[in-house]
């Protein structure tokens, strides 16, 4: 916690000494992602420093409604004009996970790396990591808090937004007293928690559900009721007209099954590249499992990206969770 307090100083001074920043946070960004990405714009904004916010990919319509959400850059259809030395990357665990926004660092980069994933290999020349943060966003509200600076309406939307997706709607183990206590600060600032829970949670697609009908079939239980895992094919995708944003959440259909320990769900991207996302309920940190496959994430929620036919990945992942759930007994 000492040096956790200490980087706060040197994130401060990273912000004020330098301009000209480029803000990226990872591919296929989610709630966390996007609203860390926007609250640093909106800090920057104030600061009357110049910068860019950029991604790889789209980022999902439904965050839309965040300030700055319009000028996000989607460097796979807009390439950027120029390179970067400055960068302040968020909710990004290794350097990999930014994909290819990476190519508009100049050689001699400078990265303020700002995040909570255990997994995170401290790339940066300034790190502000706690890594038993809720989010992201909630390591940015601490960092706001100790350089002094106020909150607003659009900083404390964008705050919120990443507390309440990363905490599964204040649901997950990762809910504290902290948590909610900043939460309740935030909604001072005329944050909308019904307006941020819909648009964030409860909002579904006919594509949503007409890719979660056909995945459902898919559902299988096995280890005597402890591993539950469901696939999304490519035909899966393109008979549901679904987008990427439309696999959101399928994840936690399986971990909801009683005495489930881990959920598993297959996204085939490519005809040999599959996503694994893992959720596990006590004893088994798939964090481990989705290192082990070149990702990373949390105790309770990874993910990892495997090359191979959907039926060859799951075979060599439902390996590994079953060598791990029987170590976790």
């Amino acid at each position: 916690m000492e040096n956790y307090k200490r980087s706060f100083k040197e994130a401060a001074r990273f912000l004020r000494e330098h301009d000209h920043f480029l803000v990226v946070n990872h591919v296929n960004p989610d709630g966390d992602a996007t609203g860390s990405l926007l609250a640093v714009g909106c800090l920057l904004k104030r600061m009357g420093k110049s910068f860019t916010l950029v991604n790889e990919g789209e980022t999902p319509g439904r965050f839309s409604f965040l300030p700055m959400y319009g000028e996000l850059i989607n460097v796979s259809q807009t390439p950027l004009a120029e390179t970067y030395r400055y960068v302040i990357a968020v909710d990004s665990a290794d350097r990999e996970r930014m994909g290819k926004v990476r190519q508009f660092f100049v050689e001699d980069v400078l990265i303020l790396n700002i995040d909570h994933h255990p997994t995170n290999d401290r790339y940066g020349a300034v790190n502000l990591i706690r890594d038993d943060a809720a989010s992201t966003t909630e390591v940015i509200y601490e960092l706001l808090e100790d350089m002094g600076e106020g909150l607003d309406h659009d900083l404390a939307t964008c705050l919120y937004t990443g507390l309440l997706t990363d905490t599964g709607g204040f649901r997950y183990a990762n809910t504290t007293a902290e948590v909610m206590y900043k939460a309740a600060e935030l909604l001072k600032f005329g944050v909308s928690p019904s307006k941020v829970a819909e648009r964030c949670l409860e909002l579904k697609s006919e594509a949503y559900l007409s890719l979660l009908q056909r995945s459902l079939r898919t559902l299988e239980v096995i280890e005597d009721g402890q591993v539950a895992h469901i696939s999304i094919s490519l035909e899966d995708m393109s008979q549901s007209g679904a987008g990427r944003d439309d696999v959101d959440g399928i994840v936690n259909y399986p971990r909801n099954i009683e005495n489930v320990e881990v959920a598993i769900c297959f996204k085939q991207v490519e005809e040999d590249i599959v996503k694994v996302s893992f959720r596990s309920r006590e004893k088994v940190d798939v964090a481990a499992i989705a290192k082990h496959f070149g990702g990373g994430g949390h105790i309770r929620a990874s993910g990892c990206t495997v090359e191979g036919t959907l039926e060859q990945v799951k075979e060599k992942v439902l390996r590994q969770v079953k060598q791990d759930l029987q170590q976790s007994r």
